[in-house]
């Protein structure tokens, strides 16, 4: 004989079965009729039916799970047993907790024997300027008389833990940004060279925000007392023992601070010194100081200053000489017409002549000597540009996509079109043109280097070295040319938009230091950002150990 349990879970399995046949019987039998055909196809039979659960509730749930993340509140609390308490506990959870756009994922559904459906779920909350809250949970589905499904609402549909007698609290730790010094040892203020003070908070092996920290704790509700904690935000490892020790120089960014200061006239500027020798970097500087990192992340074309790169891979196949005659016209029509800053023209003028002139014309009338993405190999292979770079602090690591067409091509040659680059990696250009080796850009110690280069070979660098000098002592970068050591530098000029007057660019060499600064809307690299590099070399030593 069977046992009460036996027979008491038995019948409820013939309930069951009874139920799902008569649903079968009802709501499918002129399906049935159109679609045994398939069945049979499908090798289920004429009266095979799907056992699973009901696909509505599936569908409910994921519209529920779908309105919450999207902020819409009184449309998920609807889809409750419950809307009234559903949405103020999914508001008081999410606002309370600072969750901005969480993301929400359905699992399989399952179906226990008393009809209930539950689909679990995986919950990504990202918590305002801390972090991700990670966990799981359960949706319970009922249906209701009339055949919807319904989420089932409960606190544990939120969260496992969230009960009536227990809740979660954020608490935020108030931090300052952790302490940093030079390379020598000087303590580095924010206050004193207020382009470090938003720096500071983003120093560290990965470049996160170290000054961030907090906890969502599970607390019981009459006394507040903390029971368990949930999550825990933000790395103790920078900060706590003891100062970041950067690559900076105290000397060097005083006075590219200075520099900006003095003579960027109100507009935005950056700036960024590095050694030639290890990548090492002295000086980021920004104007206006606060605010975005133009230095480290901005994205600009680069302007005449690419001509260090188009040249390298001109000279690396030997499809020029600085002795060979290359006329530079004041226009030139590749899909649409080129010209040169203030319409200047020389004619007869050798390619060393129109390197130190920037001359667009004639490095754009070279462009079929390279095939098509070269300039983006080059500048991948030789200088590091488009790799993954980890300096110790967020940086946008330059983009030099193949052209879409021999309009695009032109301009690629002279850094317009899509070539994009910033103050970094310019100044990384130029100390790899002069060293003929690329070294990754480090503003901590200990960065991991993922980049992979080859060095240029040493008469493209000597050709580089004299090129650059040449653009001093009687071309471009003129502005240069009364200040101590063998300088050399490469002016750039970068169209914006037709409303904007364009950018202007130097970079620079001496000694041991490569410098790269832009000017937007400067008009011209050596009219704007020339006397900011000017005061910087002038102010600064040659070679900072």
């Amino acid at each position: 004989m069977d046992s009460l349990a036996e027979y008491t879970s038995r019948s409820h399995r013939d309930r069951r079965r009874r139920r799902n046949a008569v649903r079968a019987v009802t709501a499918g039998a002129v399906v049935l009729a159109v679609a045994a055909g398939g069945a049979y196809a499908a090798g289920l039979g004429p009266f095979a039916r799907d056992t699973g659960p009901d696909p509505a509730a599936g569908k409910q749930a994921r519209a529920f799970l779908a309105d919450w993340a999207a902020g819409r509140l009184p449309s998920a609390a609807a889809r409750t047993t419950s809307p009234g308490p559903a949405q103020r506990v999914l508001d008081s959870f999410t606002a309370g907790l600072e969750i901005t756009e969480p993301a929400l994922r359905a699992g399989a559904a399952t179906e226990a024997e008393d009809g209930t459906v539950t689909v679990p779920f995986t919950a990504r909350m990202p918590v305002t300027g801390l972090g991700t809250w990670s966990y799981e949970s359960k949706l319970p589905l009922r249906q209701r008389s009339d055949g919807t499904w319904r989420v089932h609402w409960t606190l544990s549909v939120v969260h496992p833990r969230l009960s009536g007698t227990e809740k979660f609290r954020l608490e935020r730790e108030e931090t300052k940004p952790p302490e940093a010094v030079d390379r020598q040892g000087t303590a580095l203020s924010g206050d004193e060279l207020p382009s470090l003070a938003p720096l500071m908070t983003r120093l560290g092996k990965n470049g996160t925000d170290s000054g961030a920290r907090g906890a969502i704790h599970l607390v019981d509700r009459a006394t507040g007392d903390v029971e368990r904690t949930e999550a825990v935000f933000g790395a103790r490892t920078v900060r706590d023992k003891g100062p970041v020790r950067t690559t900076l120089h105290a000397g060097w960014q005083s006075a590219a601070e200075q520099a900006l200061a003095t003579h960027a006239e109100g507009k935005n500027a950056a700036l960024v010194a590095l050694r030639i020798d290890d990548g090492e970097i002295l000086a980021v500087a920004n104007s206006p100081a606060s605010g975005f990192n133009r230095a480290l992340s901005g994205t600009y074309a680069p302007g005449s200053t690419w001509k260090i790169v188009t040249t390298s891979a001109l000279l690396l196949k030997d499809a020029v000489k600085p002795d060979d005659v290359v006329e530079c016209p004041k226009y030139l029509t590749v899909g649409k017409r080129f010209q040169n800053v203030e319409l200047s023209q020389h004619p007869g003028a050798t390619f060393r002549k129109d390197f130190t002139e920037s001359c667009n014309t004639a490095f754009i009338s070279l462009r079929d000597r390279l095939y098509d993405g070269e300039l983006g190999d080059v500048a991948r292979k030789y200088f590091g540009v488009g790799q993954e770079w980890h300096v110790g602090a967020p940086t946008y690591d330059g983009s030099v996509p193949a052209p879409k067409d021999d309009t695009e091509k032109a301009a690629s040659m002279i850094g317009q079109g899509r070539v994009q680059a910033n103050p970094l990696l310019m100044a990384s250009v130029t100390a790899t043109a002069v060293s003929g080796t690329f070294h990754q850009p480090s503003l901590t110690d200990g960065n991991e280097d993922k980049t992979t280069t080859t060095p240029l070979p040493r008469d493209v660098v000597t050709e580089l070295r004299a090129m650059l000098r040449a653009t001093v002592t009687g071309g471009t970068a003129k502005v240069l040319s009364d200040l101590p050591g063998e300088i050399g530098a490469k002016t750039g000029t970068a169209e914006v938009s037709d409303a904007q007057d364009n950018n202007g660019w130097l970079v620079a060499h001496r000694g041991n230091v490569a410098v790269a600064c832009v000017v937007e809307e400067g008009v011209t690299g050596g009219g704007s950002a020339g006397p900011i590099v000017h005061s910087l070399l002038a102010a600064a030593s040659d070679d900072p150990e």
